[in-house]
């Protein structure tokens, strides 16, 4: 009998939340809804924040539960990553998503990794987002792979977002397809 890969058993992703050093939205992308609301989010955010605020992430990204999530997270300068799963997920594939996030940030931001940075170019930082994760669905985790395509849509700058960019997001999806069949 043939066993198909069900959604339940893909990885996925609830949220990536990029915060300032008080715990403040810089870039947040929310892919679930276990937070309907605008107020459901900030108040997740602002748990998320007072939970971790007093570990020291900063070498290593570090790991906790809150409200039957995983999060793993990292700190660097003033800037706070966090990538939320389901308690079922892997711990190491939500590290992964983390690391392919702050590997591109640091990569686009040219090392210059802090809030005032960050906000400057925070039109980079939520191509990123889209470029990791569609749907909660993990599209790619190699930081320079990621810093790499939004390089590519921000030289585009001024080109209509027509059928160019349907067409290039086809052509990504068949290399992605190609990839994990040729595994």
């Amino acid at each position: 009998m043939a066993t198909f890969l069900s959604h339940e058993t893909c990885p996925t992703i609830k949220n990536i939340l990029m915060l300032d050093s008080e715990g403040k939205r810089v870039a947040v992308k929310y892919y679930s809804d276990d937070w309907p609301t605008n107020t459901a989010k900030l108040a997740f955010e602002k748990s998320v924040f007072t939970k971790t605020q007093k570990t020291n992430a900063r070498t290593e990204a570090e790991i906790t539960m809150l409200e039957s999530n995983i999060i793993v997270y990292k700190f660097v300068q003033d800037l706070h990553f966090f990538v939320t799963g389901g308690d079922d997920e892997n711990e190491l594939i939500l590290a992964t998503v983390l690391q392919g996030f702050f590997d591109a940030v640091t990569l686009l931001l040219r090392n210059n990794v802090d809030q005032r940075e960050a906000l400057e170019n925070l039109d980079l930082i939520l191509l990123c987002l889209d470029e990791i994760v569609d749907g909660g669905i993990i599209l790619e985790t190699d930081g320079s792979i990621i810093a790499g395509k939004v390089a590519t849509h921000s030289m585009d700058d001024g080109a209509p977002l027509s059928e160019q960019t349907i067409s290039q997001a086809l052509a990504t999806a068949r290399e992605h397809l190609t990839r994990s069949l040729l595994k």
